[in-house]
């Protein structure tokens, strides 16, 4: 028999992430924020399972917003469904679930262009704003709550519109603490990092996210019957530092040490899954 884990704080503090239980080093939040040298806006966003042409990225000039739309397809039977990121309410045709999620201007001036590149479950954006002969700061907010709101509880009497959403600050203290966060993008599936299923076997299988982790740099191990997986995801792009993943995703039911190469892996799109065979 083999049982998933419960999910528990590494530290007395918490979870060193709240968006991610199996993060243990590096920027925290599904999405970072940076200002750039030349006034451009890069914006790190974790789309765990969305394969690399799986992203769509509308710039809206008349109503100052950017929409993310992205699909995580069922890589295994025994995923329970899809995941769609970003509904927005820009678009009425692509709207999922009635999740409202952009990233809106709310300054004057809003951005002409837009790259990005897409890896690992990972989306990398660089929006190009209309310069000004007055350098203007920060000016962003991000919506993705059910009915558009700012899904990490924006101060409402704050009236300056020149600043970083809320907890987009990839060393924000309060993104440690005891309760893990769902995703506030997925408008359709699982909003957690950790998905179990018990086999009829009696063998387990697990999904866990660990955005920007490809897929070599995934290891799986197993000690005194507890199975573990780390992963390392590099920093790209202007990502402010690289990520660290560990931890326990299954218990086997006695205390043995399992060959690994009987663990079945898929690991693609920031995402490892694991066929855990009854002991």
């Amino acid at each position: 028999m083999v049982n998933p884990v419960t999910l528990a704080p590494q530290s007395p503090e918490g979870f060193y992430a709240i968006n991610n239980p199996f993060l243990v080093n590096g920027p925290k939040g599904y999405i970072e924020f940076k200002t750039l040298e030349n006034e451009d806006m890069y914006i790190r966003f974790d789309v765990p399972g969305v394969p690399n042409n799986g992203v769509k990225v509308i710039l809206d000039q008349s109503n100052k917003a950017v929409c993310i739309l992205g699909d995580a397809p069922k890589e295994h039977k025994y995923d329970a469904s899809v995941r769609s990121y970003n509904g927005t309410t820009l678009r009425k045709k692509l709207s999922i679930g009635g999740i409202n999620s952009k990233i809106v201007c709310k300054c004057c001036d809003f951005y002409s262009g837009f790259t990005s590149h897409v890896a690992d479950g990972v989306l990398r954006l660089v929006l190009t704003k209309i310069h000004t002969n007055t350098p203007r700061p920060p000016c962003l907010s991000f919506l993705g709550g059910p009915d558009g709101e700012d899904p990490y509880g924006a101060d409402p009497h704050d009236t300056d519109p020149h600043s970083f959403p809320p907890s987009s600050d990839p060393n924000d203290p309060n993104l440690t603490g005891p309760i893990l966060m769902p995703h506030p993008c997925v408008g359709q599936g699982s909003q957690r990092a950790y998905e179990s299923k018990v086999l009829q076997n009696g063998g387990l299988y697990v999904r866990v996210d660990m955005p920007g982790v490809p897929k070599e740099n995934f290891t799986v191990s197993v000690t005194n019957g507890r199975v573990k997986v780390t992963g390392e995801a590099p920093a790209l792009g202007h990502d402010s530092a690289g990520r660290f993943y560990s931890g326990d995703v299954a218990v086997l039911s006695t205390p043995v040490d399992l060959p690994v190469r009987k663990i079945k892996t898929i690991a693609k799109n920031g995402v490892i899954r694991l066929i855990i065979p009854p002991v």
